[in-house]
């Protein structure tokens, strides 16, 4: 069952490696550096954007990237040490801010202690069964005496073989540790679309021991969000599906993409009508939205939409001024860039404002944050939808196009549209109908009274 924090969370994601401008590689003879203590500094911006949950990650010791881990008990020394990570989630948490951390457990990397063990003594290490389908006798991309699977390819992030109960319990260990270190809130699990169910039973049992208030979202590219996100596994996975419906609706001048999307997913008959998947314009995995639209004055479309469609909500750090950021076939540099909240580079000015204006309807409406979701009216710019909960009604339209507009809507159980986020506009309805202008590039959030 989903918390109720999260039904009411928006998010705001650092890539602390990137943002706080960690070497690339890691010396793992190197002093810790406190590089952390940065991110102090951006805690009353990333308050002032309506923000309460935090996604920080990933952040234990590793060899390059942070999902390659070498220790999942130490904290990156290029980030700093235990107690430095303790100290920012209490300055977090006491800021009234929920925090998840990320949960690697699919795969290590090669400086992981028990693979470098195997490495070292071969055959004779007691942790040759701890990574999946390592054999002796082959050899691997790296020129060692074996073979092993690799995640997706890659052999510098080497699988662990979670049916091992060390394996299992090493992980398990792993998460209560930070739960009873850092009081986290959650975790989000990397690659779980590779991770065995049975791992997540156990670790929802784990974890809710400690906090029955504990989330597990996974992160999840394709297939039925279900088979991850149910009563005895995950609370939630990420609505890749969603992702790329916000911004090539938009670049692709085609709503009907994205309102198929949300009328699969939580329309009438839709398959997650009850769960609070976790939608976001843009990550540390794929380009940045900005520089996904050929227009950016869609950016604002886009949020507004991200912030009224059934789900939780999350900011990629940087993108709330619209930076742009495009990876290459040999880095993914350009979307996780070091930042300095003084010294900015700004292409959107105006869009952390918006940001807090969708945030504050957010968080006092309860129909966005609980309510049912209905298709009202799309063509290819326009698109108006219904969020319904007991005590509120609320429609959402939203105009694409570089021209202002009238949609009509009909069948409309009210008197008056009152528009929440442009103050002092409404609408009378006459026979259950209205004709809507909305300006370009631009959305209503109309209350029904």
């Amino acid at each position: 069952m989903t918390p109720q924090w999260v039904k009411e969370a928006i998010f705001y994601h650092i890539y602390p490696l990137g943002l706080c401008d960690a070497p690339q590689r890691n010396d793992f003879n190197a002093v810790p550096v406190a590089r952390l203590n940065a991110l102090y500094s951006w805690l009353d911006h990333i308050q002032s954007l309506g923000v309460n949950a935090i996604y920080l990650g990933p952040g234990f010791e590793s060899s390059a990237h942070g999902y390659d881990t070498a220790d999942y008990f130490h904290v990156d020394r290029r980030l700093g040490t235990i107690d430095d990570l303790r100290a920012l989630i209490h300055v977090m948490k006491s800021r009234g801010l929920h925090v998840i951390l990320d949960g690697v457990f699919n795969h290590v990397g090669r400086d992981f202690w028990a693979f470098r063990d195997v490495l070292q003594n071969g055959q004779q290490s007691p942790y040759c069964d701890w990574f999946a389908n390592l054999t002796f006798g082959q050899t691997n991309a790296y020129g060692d005496p074996f073979s092993y699977e690799g995640w997706a390819g890659h052999y510098d992030l080497v699988k662990l073989n979670l049916r091992n109960p060390d394996v299992k319990n090493h992980l398990l260990e792993a998460a209560r540790y930070w739960i009873e270190t850092f009081d986290i809130d959650g975790l989000r699990l990397d690659a779980a679309d590779s991770i065995d169910f049975g791992f997540f039973r156990d670790l929802r049992t784990s974890c809710n021991q400690m906090k029955s208030d504990f989330w597990l979202m996974g992160e999840v590219v394709h297939g039925d969000y279900r088979q991850w996100a149910n009563p005895g596994m995950l609370d939630a996975t990420t609505n890749y599906e969603c992702y790329k419906g916000l911004y090539s609706s938009h670049a692709d001048c085609n709503y009907f993409e994205i309102a198929y999307s949300l009328n699969r997913q939580f329309g009438e008959e839709g398959l997650y009508r009850d769960l609070w998947l976790y939608n976001f314009a843009d990550n540390h995995d794929v380009d940045r939205v900005a520089s996904q639209l050929q227009n950016p004055a869609h950016l604002y479309t886009l949020y507004g939409l991200l912030f009224t469609m059934p789900g939780v909500p999350s900011i990629y750090y940087g993108s709330e001024w619209g930076i742009e950021g495009e990876r290459t076939s040999q880095s993914d540099k350009m979307l996780r860039p070091a930042l300095s909240i003084d010294d900015l580079k700004i292409p959107q000015p105006d869009l952390p404002k918006t940001l807090q204006r969708f945030a504050s309807i957010r968080r006092n409406a309860p129909a966005l944050k609980y309510g049912s979701y209905r298709q009202r009216y799309v063509t290819h710019e326009q698109f108006a939808f219904e969020r319904q909960a007991p005590d509120q009604t609320l429609i959402i339209v939203l105009n694409a196009s570089s021209q202002k507009v009238e949609v009509p809507l009909e069948s409309i159980s009210g008197r008056r549209l009152v528009d929440l986020l442009n103050p002092g506009q409404s609408f009378d309805v006459m026979s259950g109908k209205a004709s809507i202008d909305v300006d370009s590039n631009w959305l209503r959030i109309l209350q029904v009274s």
